[in-house]
């Protein structure tokens, strides 16, 4: 669900209120978890740029050209490794990489466990 409000925020530039209002009214936004969702959310929207240099960094094309789902399984993977430190680094980039496998394009998981792998390597 936060890939999708995260792929919705790209395209439609809804706030973080709205946002939140709109999924909340979902029925599967019972049986998430929330207080995740909705911490998460807000970390992306606010440090998007700054998450979005850091891709700008380790990537191997302008992060304007990114595929927006690749775009948000790469905020997800970056909230997690930089913000949450009771996920290990390599379950945030594995979680990244399911994501990508399941919603993204064909290869994409490789761009994403490449980019994501940098980026940890460059914090160690």
């Amino acid at each position: 669900m936060l890939l999708q409000a995260l792929y919705q925020w790209q395209l439609a530039g809804h706030e973080l209120a709205e946002l939140r209002h709109q999924f909340a009214g979902q029925p599967a936004y019972e049986g998430i978890d929330t207080e995740y969702f909705d911490t998460q959310l807000a970390c992306i929207l606010e440090g998007a740029e700054a998450f979005d240099a850091t891709i700008a960094e380790a990537a191997d094309r302008p992060v304007a050209q990114l595929d927006p789902v690749e775009h948000a399984v790469l905020w997800i993977g970056l909230a997690e490794l930089t913000g949450r430190a009771d996920v290990p680094p390599k379950v945030a980039i594995n979680e990244a990489v399911e994501l990508a496998k399941e919603f993204g394009a064909s290869d994409s998981h490789r761009y994403i466990n490449a980019i994501l792998d940098a980026v940890a390597g460059s914090r160690d």
